[in-house]
């Protein structure tokens, strides 16, 4: 309907390119559609409304201009019907469009490192790594899954050192020991060098149990979230590529200094600074390993975008990573996306145990079990919401006691709404009849037909807070429908008014599913 209305509305200018917008209206008084056409083009307001009045599309029941130019659309009672009747008609699949079809996109994201904890901040990037995926493959993209994770570098020489000296918690007696300790950070560094070449085999056998310990921790913890990667990435593997790309651009893109291999980013743009890609001991660092790592993933498919999702903190780091891309590889460099999101924090402010380390994703969610009756999909589910609520670029204050709330803006609240349509409509024994008696429209219909346009808008803006704000606003809507109708009964409505309920269900669970959210059929 939205594209209809624009396109008349260029009819009525008689101007192809004309720039306006129509949306849905704040307050549903006003309409289900408005265009600010007639303000903006205000020479031509009554020619633009006089067509569009003369021209109503099928399913269009009123158009009236209001205010200082704002012309709204009223939507007509088959219009609903028939949505209704297509949202049914296409269950699961409704809502998904085809917009990105043909295109075939890789999405990067959690990326714990092995030998470390898998903490929280991974809870937030897989949370919005995985809606982003879902996002794209609901418009109709191909998506890859990956996850790059950092099974060689100075941090897991650190851990080494620890399993060596029998530490209890070697990563973080290892990085103690490396900030305090002259010998134990000389040790440590000699590990690190004899890592990267495999030339040591008690630390290769260490190496080796620790790394398979903490991959398969992670696997166990990605089966809990629902999320399935099509590609691995490790350090170990990019580290010898990305060296080699450095080498043979070094005098071309990168520069010598003093003992180490530099890239000098500020000569192409102002704005970026001086990284460090072979260090002086000669191991490629970081940056280098993420040309690598660029170079893998093309030869690995034919991507038409590769889509990396990483913290804030992260932000210089990758800008001068892409302009090392740009200088090396132009042709990959408009095909690659870096988003960045905000930290986890609690009220107090902090995200860290008592002991200052950080908190563990699996105690977290524990945490929150233990406030919804031990109920590990709703506790997902409510630590995902509070991630997806909001813009993913800013921090989020994680209220543990607001993210089980059933009272709303919370995915408990989702679930809640959904478990309580599919109740319904098992105590009823059918499915409602779209072709029953249909009253008034009501607001939840109003509502339910633009689940499409939200996943696209979602899409286009890479922002899942889109979805989560709109399915809040259906689950109230649909819960204040329930308490002011009778669903289950004699009325010559009750069809109707049952197949509002299925609809429903049905665009909640696509919804909480596009989300990564579970959507249980019973509470």
């Amino acid at each position: 309907m939205k594209a209809t209305l624009e396109r008349l509305i260029r009819e009525a200018l008689g101007d192809p390119q004309a720039d306006f917008v129509v949306e849905h209206p704040t307050d549903l008084k006003m309409g289900d559609y408005s265009t600010n056409a007639a303000i903006k083009y205000r020479d031509k307001k009554e020619q633009i409304f006089e067509y569009l009045n003369n021209h109503k599309p099928e399913g269009v029941e009123k158009v009236e201009m209001v205010g200082p130019g704002f012309i709204n659309f009223y939507l007509s009672k088959d219009f609903y019907k028939g949505s209704l009747n297509k949202i049914i008609k296409e269950g699961d699949k409704f809502g998904k469009g085809e917009s990105l079809k043909g295109e075939k996109v890789m999405v990067e994201y959690t990326d714990p490192n092995p030998f470390k904890e898998f903490h929280i901040g991974h809870l937030m990037s897989n949370a919005i790594g995985e809606a982003i995926s879902r996002i794209i493959e609901w418009n109709g993209a191909e998506v890859k899954r990956a996850n790059y994770q950092g099974d060689v570098g100075i941090h897991v020489a650190k851990a080494v050192w620890g399993m060596k000296n029998g530490e209890r918690n070697p990563y973080v007696a290892g990085a103690k020991a490396y900030e305090d300790n002259e010998k134990s950070r000389e040790e440590i560094e000699e590990i690190n060098t004899k890592l990267y070449d495999r030339s040591d085999k008690e630390l290769n056998a260490l190496y080796d149990v620790g790394r398979k310990e903490s991959l398969d921790k992670f696997e166990d913890i990605y089966r809990k979230l629902g999320t399935k990667f099509d590609y691995y990435f490790f350090e170990s593997e990019t580290a010898p590529i990305g060296k080699k790309i450095v080498e043979e651009n070094t005098g071309k893109v990168f520069e010598e200094s003093d003992g180490a291999v530099v890239f000098h980013a500020e000569k192409h743009n102002p704005h970026l600074h001086t990284r460090v890609f072979i260090n002086s001991k000669g191991l490629p660092t970081y940056e280098a390993k993420e040309l690598g790592l660029t170079k893998k993933k093309f030869e690995t498919e034919d991507l038409d975008e590769s889509i990396v999702i990483t913290a804030n903190e992260q932000s210089d780091y990758f800008c001068v990573v892409l302009e090392a891309v740009n200088q090396i590889y132009p042709e990959l460099r408009n095909k690659m996306m870096h988003l960045s999101h905000g930290v986890l924090k609690l009220p107090s402010g902090k995200m860290s145990s008592r002991t200052g380390e950080v908190i563990s994703a699996e105690s977290f969610i524990e945490d929150i079990k233990g406030k919804v009756k031990d109920d590990e999909q709703v506790a997902i589910g409510a630590i995902k919401y509070m991630i997806l609520r909001s813009n993913i670029g800013g921090d989020i204050v994680f209220d543990i006691d607001k993210s089980v709330s059933t009272e709303g803006d919370s995915g408990v609240y989702l679930q809640y709404a959904h478990a309580r349509a599919n109740s319904l409509l098992e105590k009823a024994g059918n499915r409602g009849q779209v072709t029953g008696e249909q009253g008034q429209i009501r607001e939840v219909e109003r509502l339910l037909y633009r689940f499409p346009e939200i996943v696209e808008r979602a899409q286009a803006e890479y922002a899942p807070h889109h979805i989560t704000t709109y399915l809040t606003e259906l689950a109230g809507s649909f819960n204040n429908f329930y308490a002011h109708e009778q669903v289950i009964g004699d009325s010559p409505e009750s069809g109707y008014r049952l197949a509002i309920v299925e609809a429903v269900k049905i665009v909640l669970k696509n919804g909480l599913t596009v989300l990564g959210i579970p959507a249980p059929e019973k509470m």
